[in-house]
């Protein structure tokens, strides 16, 4: 059998915890800001963890894990 691809866009955009949860990177915070007041901006810095439901999708995506 040949090995399943990995969607590139998942190898972008996601990565795994050692506990097996999905992080992601925020959206909205590319162009545009000005439209965001402060208080939004601030609260999507960084990276949040993937719920549940979206990342049993994840996880099809990308069968063999991601580094």
């Amino acid at each position: 059998m040949p090995k399943m691809k990995t969607k590139s866009g998942v190898k972008k955009r996601f990565k795994f915890t050692a506990s097996g949860k999905v992080k992601h990177g925020v959206v909205g915070k590319r162009h545009r800001l000005s439209s965001h007041n402060a208080k939004y901006i601030r609260t999507n810095r960084g990276t949040s963890v993937l719920s549940e439901a979206d990342t049993a999708h994840v996880r099809l995506w990308a069968p063999y894990g991601l580094k």
